[in-house]
């Protein structure tokens, strides 16, 4: 099966990176964003940019640093933008509410597929967004965790929104699975006599009901709906009893 594609509208989101100090984050957080198809980076004075730790750590999401925006404030990197989430972790005297991921990307997905431009807003990795910074986002997000331990990087917090907004694009998983080609009605009946064969010549319908025993058996593997490479497993496992077994005296072919 082909490739899904990503949904163009995707390109309406944004990732801002407010005074990110270590490019290493940066690239991080364009491999987060590429995995999950969001490539739009906006940087806010960026300590060190371009530079050869994020490209690295970008691990093939260079394309995404090449097409980096940055910008010398937050204003001018939320321009265009209507839906302005900032991400925090601490208690602030703010009126904005508090939204978790889940509910915050549900929102930001439908306004995207509206072709309203958002944008998922990070504070620099030691001090987080400032007050001033929080007050220009009009929603408020905060990535839930262990209270006795959170300690997220700018990554990491990039991959959890990042991946919140495309697990609920319910992106198909059929071009990540095998094809499988059922066997044939032929192909399931040269293994069903296959295996009777066997198992009647090393005595296991002894003091048995062997018609019995291969209707269960049937159904058993009727369930399982086989296919062509596990019938020829299956008969390659009966060919090795056979060959171990040595010749069969109850064997017609």
């Amino acid at each position: 099966m082909s490739k899904p594609e990503v949904p163009d509208f995707l390109r309406n989101v944004r990732v801002v990176l407010a005074r990110p100090s270590h490019p290493g984050n940066i690239g991080a957080a364009a491999r987060a964003m590429k995995t999950m198809g969001v490539t739009r980076l906006y940087l806010v004075e960026p300590k060190r940019f371009p530079d050869a730790e994020a490209t690295t750590l970008a691990s093939g999401a260079a394309d995404v640093l090449e097409n980096a925006v940055v910008t010398g404030s937050l204003d001018a990197a939320l321009e265009g933008v209507s839906i302005a989430c900032a991400l925090t972790s601490r208690k602030r005297e703010l009126t904005t509410p508090l939204a978790a991921p889940r509910d915050a990307c549900a929102e930001l997905l439908a306004a995207a597929r509206d072709g309203v431009e958002v944008a998922l807003v990070f504070g620099n990795e030691t001090y987080g967004l400032s007050i001033d910074e929080v007050a220009r986002c009009n929603r408020l997000v905060t990535i839930a965790g262990n209270p006795d331990y959170f300690s997220l990087n700018l990554g990491q917090a990039v991959q959890v929104m990042c991946y919140e907004l495309f697990s609920q694009l319910a992106f198909p998983l059929d071009h990540l699975r095998a094809n499988a080609e059922l066997a044939s009605h032929e192909e399931v009946e040269g293994f069903y006599g296959h295996l009777d064969r066997v198992l009647d010549g090393i005595g296991f319908y002894d003091r048995r009901n062997g018609e019995r025993l291969m209707r269960r058996l049937r159904t058993l593997y009727d369930r399982a709906s086989l296919e062509r490479q596990e019938i020829d497993i299956l008969r390659g496992m009966l060919k090795q009893i056979e060959r171990r077994c040595g010749p069969d005296p109850y064997r017609h072919d």
